[in-house]
């Protein structure tokens, strides 16, 4: 109920302010804590999905931000005003209203001095020392308002030196602010830190937990990104029924770009088992809605066949593919595919000899010069959007933390055997062993250069 009513003034002081040159009036009628929490409401909307409550967050950042500024000392005597200011930094807002709000207050405590030393130090990008002044100070022991936001600065801090104790801090996060934006980027930094300690376990619950709750967040495409790295990197501890729990709870358009883009990375990779699963996943749609024929589903399902008995058939398949359909990369990647079914059916004597040079003489970085966060023209699973410093996955003015973990790399190309030009001598069996070890080579080499 005072959620509700809170909202319904909140959204009041928003009319009128809209109505008047100045909103002036409107940020001197609520205290900073209530435009805080305000503040608050709005952005665990956002992260439930209501993204035209965005608009309304710009506004509110902007009221706070100025009754900040005009706080004085006797405001901050009200240690709920405090408080707020502090989590209004780590909210999003300004460091430089922050810091000089910060001189003003009067008779501060020592752990609250060194809390608001820590905050600035995060918010202008000075993570060592914000690490230094935030690492004795247990989110636990502070009221729950204040305790969730730290938790979650301290391990998005942590997540590089000291990762188990960063997931620890952000169970804290979760536990202190269930339902919130706070607990969404908890939940999505998890997602990433977990696949950087090889723990598949953590890695499925977050996910679940995060598709489970904040799929329609607008920083979903973030979580994609991490899923969908942790996913390649954990493959061999990851059941194929796992993953499809997981993505069983999405969307049908949200589950089949997932798998469009997991059977991308794996055919890059290398990992045809996953490869060909993800992409029948695509193809095979939900709701009597398939999605047979999409060009990147066959393409991508193809990669992980190219050097198979069944090569004709793989050939057939690419030649059906409509290009103008696939992205820049994704041609480079058909190219690549089709130079390489050519090379499987063709007799071992005519076989020319190939260099590195004549490798990066194909489709390759030039003709798919993509973004690779596009992941060769997939749509994202929701459009990114800019987040502020405290729930920012890296860049900005806060500390870079590690979303997700770099792309897997790609199998490490090996150059092809040196040939002469010369009758082919060698014993019948062996030839055959060379000529399928050099297009083995050759697929290491074409797709290890394609964008991921």
């Amino acid at each position: 109920m005072r959620g509700a009513a809170v909202t319904s003034r909140l959204m009041g002081l928003l009319l009128l302010a809209v109505g008047y040159p100045s909103a002036g009036f409107a940020q001197d009628a609520l205290q900073p804590y209530q435009l805080v929490r305000s503040l608050q409401l709005v952005q665990d909307r956002i992260a439930a999905g209501d993204h035209a409550a965005m608009p309304m967050q710009a506004k509110l950042l902007e009221m706070t931000d100025a009754r900040m500024r005009e706080a004085d000392a006797e405001d901050f005597k009200d240690p709920k005003n405090f408080r707020a200011l502090l989590v209004y930094g780590m909210s999003g807002g300004n460091p430089s209203t922050v810091e000089a709000a910060v001189s003003r207050a009067n008779s501060l405590d020592p752990q609250d001095l060194a809390i608001a030393k820590g905050v600035i130090n995060y918010l202008v990008g000075r993570p060592a020392g914000a690490i230094e002044v935030l690492k004795p100070i247990d989110p636990m022991t502070l009221p729950g308002d204040l305790g969730a936001f730290l938790a979650l600065v301290k391990g998005s801090l942590m997540a590089t030196d000291d990762p188990a104790a960063a997931l620890t801090l952000l169970d804290e996060a979760k536990l202190l602010s269930p339902g919130t934006l706070v607990e969404e980027a908890a939940l999505r930094r998890s997602v990433g830190i977990a696949v950087t300690q090889g723990d598949a376990a953590r890695f499925a619950l977050a996910s679940t937990q995060y598709v489970e709750r904040y799929l329609y967040s607008p920083y979903a495409s973030q979580f994609a990104d991490s899923f969908v790295s942790g996913v390649i990197a954990l493959h061999l501890s990851i059941s194929q029924d796992k993953l499809a729990d997981i993505t069983l709870m999405m969307d049908p358009e949200r589950e089949k770009v997932i798998y469009l883009r997991i059977a991308r990375r794996a055919a890059i990779d290398g990992l045809s088992d996953l490869s060909a699963f993800a992409s029948a996943r695509a193809e095979e749609g939900r709701d009597g809605n398939t999605n047979q024929g999409d060009p990147r589903a066959l393409l991508y399902s193809s990669l992980s066949t190219v050097t198979s008995g069944t090569i004709e058939d793989v050939r057939t398949k690419l030649a059906k593919i409509d290009r103008g359909k696939l992205s820049d990369g994704d041609r480079a990647l058909l190219d690549a595919a089709q130079a390489i079914a050519g090379e499987v059916v063709a007799p071992p004597v005519s076989l020319p000899a190939m260099s590195p040079a004549t490798v990066t003489s194909r489709p390759g970085p030039e003709a798919a010069a993509t973004h690779a966060a596009d992941e060769a023209g997939l749509p994202p699973v929701e459009g990114a959007v800019s987040e502020q410093p405290a729930v920012a996955p890296s860049g900005g003015t806060a500390a870079a933390v590690p979303n997700a973990p770099a792309p897997s790399a790609a199998i490490v190309p090996t150059s092809a055997p040196a040939t002469s030009a010369g009758p082919d001598t060698t014993d019948p069996t062996d030839a055959a062993m060379m000529k399928t070890r050099r297009q083995l080579d050759l697929i290491d080499q074409m797709l290890g250069a394609a964008p991921k």
